[in-house]
């Protein structure tokens, strides 16, 4: 909080709970007009379920909510709106098939005194309002057809200029270049200087530093350090992130981890300056069979736009792959998977399904080789069953709605539908995201046991832990570009997360 001034919102012992989970224990936090207070925290500390408290988002919690000194309880966001709380959220919410002045006056688009929509108004106001931030775009142009950074920067023009006096940014520089980052900065700090309190969450600490007047950090559900962004340092609050005395089960990484000497197997695949508009810049590596390869970086990095120029869902505008000493251009994901390729995304729920069988789900990528014409239900089901058998999937039944499976067993299914006829390459999106600590411990020994099989694996995760227990080579991405390789030394988690 701001020295010298009153806080306009104060949250005392908030505590929240999903499925007797804790996200949050008994939290304080105070907000000042006038003040940019920064949030840091690794993935799941508890930040972002915080704010969305504030935003109405989540309206069952314990603890006291107080706004300009009275105790308040919002039923929904409409009413945190209506207090003037307004949030850009992690996850874009924009219109894509609205045009750029609708998704900057979303639901608040000016009218006439009959009611009816001025559109040469809405226009003319939304190019102002863009032109502030350095966007010149036309605002008659259709939000989709523009780069995810442009969608970015409108969602957060379209809360910027709301008239909000407590404005919650969740990861907005995730995909904005150094240039537009500026620009926000700038534009935040005016409305600071004009009684505006706004939270910033963000993973780069950098961007936390520059422009926070206080910071908070979040560890494993708890407020765990405050700090004048001026008296603090980048070490420091990484060490206040990581923490020292977790669970007994749980790997915190904060002592080395050797990473083995570099491999000379053969190089299954090659990544020759791969660049995409807004996303990657000459991204190069290579990876050799019986290798992990570790792509770390936070969200927005460009790992999943890699990932999918890697599996054939996107093409880069430059560079090349080469596979098996093949060149490759992958125009299609059939092409990808004719070359070896096998891609597990970060979402589950977007190759599952989840109405289905398990073994239909596992049988579903190998289709085409195990029937010409005619589906053999019996031959899925045998091939299921050896896979169910061999990754310990539980309950083993193959039979069953994969909806009926925990979330880690669900991500084996996700694995077994792939190496059933196993592939050159596996490039794995957050294998291990939302899964218990005994769930992570199945899928990366299933990882470990293909790599000792020979298998070259790619894992892209924004979870240092993750990348650190699997990982015989790291890279790191930061803004689209690699700008560190950790190979044959000892590395820790704060190396990893000063490097990003």
């Amino acid at each position: 909080m701001s020295q010298g001034r009153s806080p306009i919102l104060e949250l005392h012992q908030i505590t929240k709970a999903f499925g007797g989970v804790e996200a949050l224990r008994g939290v304080d936090f105070a907000l000042s007009a006038g003040e940019i207070h920064g949030l840091v925290g690794e993935n799941g500390a508890g930040k972002s379920t915080l704010m969305k408290i504030i935003a109405g988002v989540h309206t069952e919690f314990s603890g006291r909510f107080v706004i300009d000194g009275k105790d308040t309880r919002f039923r929904s966001a409409r009413d945190a709106r209506a207090a003037g709380i307004a949030m850009v959220h992690q996850e874009l919410s924009v219109a894509p098939d609205l045009s750029v002045a609708e998704n900057v006056f979303l639901g608040a688009q000016p009218t006439n005194r009959f009611g009816l929509v001025q559109w040469r108004r809405m226009a003319r106001q939304a190019g102002e309002q863009l032109a502030r931030l350095g966007i010149d775009v036309d605002p008659t142009s259709r939000l989709g057809d523009l780069p995810i950074g442009l969608q970015q920067l409108i969602e957060i023009a379209r809360v910027l200029f709301s008239g909000a006096r407590i404005i919650i940014l969740d990861e907005p520089t995730s995909a904005l270049s150094p240039p537009e980052v500026e620009r926000l900065f700038s534009t935040l700090r005016r409305l600071r200087d004009e009684g505006t309190a706004i939270v910033f969450i963000s993973h780069f600490i950098e961007d936390i530093l520059r422009v926070s007047d206080t910071v908070t950090v979040f560890r494993n559900g708890r407020k765990v350090a405050d700090a004048e962004a001026a008296a603090t340092s980048k070490a420091g609050l990484i060490e206040a992130m990581i923490g020292k005395g977790r669970e007994a089960l749980e790997e915190s990484y904060t002592d080395d981890i050797p990473l083995p000497p570099r491999s000379d197997r053969p190089v299954v695949l090659e990544a020759d300056r791969l660049s995409l508009a807004r996303g990657l810049r000459d991204v190069s590596f290579k990876v050799r069979s019986g290798e992990v390869l570790g792509i770390y970086g936070f969200m927005g990095c460009g790992q999943l736009e890699l990932a999918r120029i890697l599996f054939g869902k996107l093409r880069p505008d430059q560079g090349n792959l080469v596979v098996a000493g093949d060149q490759k251009t992958f125009a299609s994901t059939a092409a990808a998977r004719r070359a070896g390729i096998a891609f597990v995304p970060e979402s589950r729920r977007a190759m599952l399904f989840h109405q289905e069988p398990v073994y239909k789900n596992i049988s579903i990528s190998i289709l085409n080789r195990i029937s010409s014409l005619l589906l053999k239900p019996s031959r899925e089901r045998a091939i299921a069953k050896r896979q169910v058998e061999q990754l310990q999937i539980r309950p083993a039944a193959v039979e069953l709605d994969l909806g009926m499976l925990s979330g880690g067993n669900q991500q084996k299914v996700a694995l077994a539908k792939w190496l059933s006829y196993p592939p050159r390459l596996l490039v794995l999106c957050e294998p291990t995201r939302g899964m218990d600590v005994g769930a992570k411990s199945d899928v990366i020994s299933i990882i470990r046991d293909l790599r000792a099989k020979g298998l070259a694996i790619i894992v892209l995760s924004t979870e240092p832990e993750t990348v650190l227990s699997l990982a015989d080579r790291i890279i790191v991405l930061k803004r689209g570009a690699v700008v560190r390789e950790f190979a044959g030394e000892a590395i820790s988690k704060d190396r990893l997360l000063e490097a990003a």
